[in-house]
């Protein structure tokens, strides 16, 4: 049965987001027929632009629907995301003002750019270029997974609640490029703080007290042992861990981070970020505890979503239905932007190193902007396509499965920015190695777990793969460079210079070079000119 009072809300709000979402092509006027400002809005955000874009990139579905799911099912290992986004921020701090750097003097648009030239590989490239494709997807559909949750609460059927998902974010990704989520994500963070904070005030007083609550959730763990904990058992601590430690060095690998990272116009407004950006870690801690909150309110997760449904669930029952659908409305819309971004990100990467690379390297700019539009639509349908065929009882298993693929790119991309000792057919082999390993314990347990156990003399260890795969990988790249230099087989030639990690100012390029100049190191190297109004300052 639908919710109308909730459902009237919920497109109101979500129409008046949808309006921001196109009018966002009007906003810091630029030629959206060029890459550069289609997929990077220009580089030109500041410190607050970029708080919010960053935040919508690393805040999404997996904040609101994820977390709280696996939470409300297993208890205290799903806290594991605090750890991992405590760590996450000084791992920012250090090593992307590094790649800010070099991108802005190189005019990289994607990691692969740079993998490319630093070892002199377009093999090397391809692979990172497909794995961050790959992993993104999963992701999008974690994204467009949290819109039809929202929609089936107020009684929208399934098939209706996804193509309303398919073709909003399509047309308004398609028109307006990122400076669409970027305006997006400003509402989104502003709607998701006020909802979570009244939540985690009103209905806690409508249950009794956080006290109540409490007592609630740890006689759930007293009567259902081995499966829900309240507190971390001494059996979980490795699991633990290594989920929190995966995530962390997954993180800035994602092409959508990325992307939003390389949209800032310097590099000192990414270390501010990496100061402010742990303010919303507060706010997951919140969206955690509204998971406890769902248990003491006796809610049931419906046979279809399964506990990726307690938080909509819990707003459906526990607020007035018009603000029920404002709060779901928020939901989605906190879904909306992130899978923009991430959908923008995976386009970049196949017109710039796929497209680009061995389809048309002559390719003019308005062509290459065309084809990016048109690759943001089919990584979409990509998305859909995890939906249907892998299960999603438990949804935060396709982000974590993002994080055992896109976190084998780590050797070639932060390693690469302080050393190119790695040959570059020992990064090719390991990160190769590395995707079988971790697929391989993903499918052995079929896709319902992204932790694989070992049995060691009587000692039971479960590790997050993530992390199995990557030993293996670094493994791998160790134990070849050495060999491959000592057969004497060329390591590629590095294109980079020390001179250009250099924090120093970058004339505009539209001043140093003509179109017509640079045409052969566009397609050589990928040089994007950088417009004028957002060189380095």
């Amino acid at each position: 049965m639908i919710n109308v009072q909730a459902l009237v809300v919920f497109i109101i709000v979500f129409l008046a987001v949808t309006v921001i979402g196109f009018s966002a092509s009007r906003w810091l006027a630029g030629d959206l027929n060029r890459l550069q400002e289609w997929g990077l809005a220009g580089r030109r955000f500041g410190t607050t632009i970029s708080w919010f874009l960053l935040g919508g990139d690393i805040y999404t579905a997996y904040t609101l629907i994820a977390v709280p799911g696996l939470i409300f099912s297993g208890g205290a290992i799903g806290f594991y995301a605090i750890p991992f986004l405590v760590m996450a921020f000084p791992l920012m701090f250090l090593f992307l003002p590094r790649f800010w750097t070099i991108a802005r003097h190189r005019g990289y648009v994607t990691l692969a750019d740079f993998v490319r030239e630093r070892f002199g590989s377009s093999t090397l490239a391809l692979l990172v270029t497909i794995t961050g494709i790959s992993a993104t997807m999963p992701y999008i559909a974690l994204q467009m997974y949290g819109i039809e949750v929202s929609l089936a609460q107020m009684g929208v059927p399934l098939e209706i609640a996804l193509l309303v998902a398919f073709m909003v974010l399509a047309a308004y990704t398609y028109i307006s490029g990122l400076r669409a989520p970027a305006l997006i994500t400003i509402v989104k963070d502003i709607f998701t703080w006020i909802v979570v904070l009244i939540a985690v005030v009103y209905i806690p007083l409508k249950l009794g007290g956080i006290g109540n609550v409490m007592a609630i959730v740890h006689q759930k763990a007293l009567e259902n042992p081995g499966t829900f904990y309240d507190t971390l058992p001494p059996s979980q601590y490795s699991s633990y861990a290594t989920l929190a430690l995966g995530s962390t060095l997954a993180l800035f690998l994602y092409p959508h981070n990325m992307t939003g990272m390389l949209s800032t116009n310097s590099r000192e407004v990414i270390k501010r970020n990496a100061a402010l950006l742990p303010a919303y870690t507060f706010l997951l801690g919140l969206i955690g505890l509204l998971s406890f909150v769902a248990i003491a309110a006796g809610i049931h997760p419906s046979a279809a979503y399964g506990s990726n449904s307690v938080i909509p669930a819990l707003f459906i029952k526990e607020f007035p239905a018009w603000f029920a659908g404002f709060a779901l409305g928020t939901i989605a819309i906190s879904a909306l932007a992130p899978a923009s971004i991430m959908s923008i990100a995976a386009a970049n990467l196949f017109t710039r190193n796929v497209y680009r690379e061995y389809f048309s390297p002559g390719c003019t700019e308005r062509e290459e902007s065309m084809v990016a539009k048109l690759a943001s639509l089919l990584v979409k349908v990509g998305a859909i396509i995890f939906i249907v065929f892998l299960p999603t009882t438990l949804i935060i298993n396709f982000q974590l499965l993002s994080n055992i693929w896109i976190v084998q790119t780590l050797p070639p991309v932060f390693f690469g920015l302080y050393t190119n000792w790695f040959h570059r057919r020992a990064l090719i082999a390991g990160l190769v190695i590395g995707l079988i390993t971790g697929t391989w314990m993903v499918v052995t347990q079929h896709f319902q777990s992204s932790i694989y156990t070992f049995n060691l003399g009587g000692i039971t260890l479960p590790i997050y793969v993530a992390i199995i795969a990557l030993v293996v990988n670094l493994l791998v790249c160790t134990t070849l460079t050495p060999i491959l230099n000592a057969l004497g087989i060329a390591k590629g030639e590095d294109e980079t210079s020390p001179r250009d990690f250099e924090a120093r100012p970058v004339p505009g390029l539209r001043q140093r070079f003509s179109y017509q100049k640079m045409s052969k190191n566009i397609q050589r190297k990928h040089i994007v000119p950088v417009p004028q109004d957002s060189i380095f300052n």
